[in-house]
């Protein structure tokens, strides 16, 4: 059987992230890259002149000459952009937060639905070889943490830091426990170093009881990314950034009960490649992982409550 024919693609926005996905786009199996669209006209050119693609003048070309687009523009800007492809009959892999607002969010979700394309949004960490292997297991957390700790950058100030790293976690807790919504918030969380939230400390508590407790930092020291989650009868340490996974399991025996380890193999890869390969599978109406509109409001409404339980408690 002949592989089916690539689709065609567009990157709208080529600046820290969109850079990736232009090199993703031009270089997968699976696309043909039909042009970057970018308002910055130094960094159109370099990007497209290193990836051999072409510069597209307006949305409107990208929208007419692609079958996708990739859409990593800055957040205030995805309703319109997302759904400028979406109305046209375009599938959509928007970066994460899916939008600006809840109601955003649930817009372009009901379009897709409308007009029978796919959403996907952009949480990388979902397609993390380690979360993957851990999530094929299907876990039943009782509680669970998470470590964003980063050191300050100019990047993405427009935005808390639970938009801009927390959300990763919320998403995961809320892939741990699908069908269990978040019932309970409480957060604090402080400005250090620019006019927005930069340290955030969460706990949600899920319907089924599941205990999550997130730490988000972009003030650290350090560059920590790690999930711990607790079963009943086992326990998994996740390492994002090492993609490894280091597990324990209870045997309940006749004699003295035994913690031993658990192997839990993980084939390494480039999570933003996966995702880009789950969006391409989607498209061509192939089930896999993936994070949809649905998936990506939840997590938007989560993180807007946890900034919400912040502002509540310095009120």
């Amino acid at each position: 059987m002949s592989d089916p024919h690539p689709i065609r693609v567009a990157v709208i926005g080529a600046g820290h992230l969109g850079r990736h996905h232009v090199r993703l786009a031009a270089t997968l199996p699976g696309w043909e890259c039909v042009g970057v669209v970018e308002i910055d006209a130094d960094r159109r050119e370099h990007v497209c002149r290193e990836h051999g693609v072409a510069a597209l003048a307006t949305l409107e070309e990208a929208v007419e000459l692609a079958e996708a687009a990739v859409v990593a523009t800055p957040t205030v800007t995805h309703r319109e952009v997302a759904g400028a492809f979406l109305a046209a009959g375009r599938h959509v892999l928007v970066e994460k937060p899916i939008a600006a607002t809840v109601e955003e969010a649930r817009e372009l979700t009901r379009l897709a639905a409308e007009r029978h394309v796919v959403l996907a949004v952009g949480h990388v960490e979902f397609f993390n070889p380690a979360v993957q292997a851990v999530l094929a297991r299907h876990p039943r957390p009782r509680y669970l943490e998470a470590q964003r700790l980063s050191p300050f950058t100019r990047r993405s100030l427009d935005i808390d830091v639970v938009l801009d790293l927390m959300v990763h976690d919320i998403q995961l807790a809320q892939a741990l426990n699908t069908t269990f919504p978040v019932r309970e918030i409480r957060a604090a969380g402080v400005p250090v170093l620019s006019g927005r939230v930069d340290l955030a400390n969460v706990r949600l508590e899920f319907a089924n009881g599941c205990i999550a407790t997130l730490t988000a930092s972009r003030v650290s020291s350090e560059r920590v990314r790690k999930l711990r989650l607790f079963e009943p009868d086992a326990y998994f340490s996740v390492d994002y950034a090492e993609q490894t996974v280091s597990a324990y399991r209870l045997f309940r025996t006749a004699a003295e009960p035994e913690i031993l380890p658990l192997e839990v193999p993980v084939e390494r890869g480039e999570p933003l490649a996966a995702e880009h390969l789950a969006f391409q599978r989607a498209c061509r109406g192939l089930p896999g992982p993936l994070v949809d509109g649905e998936a990506g409001t939840a997590a938007l409404e989560a993180a807007v409550g946890v900034m919400e339980a912040i502002a509540a408690a310095w009120s």
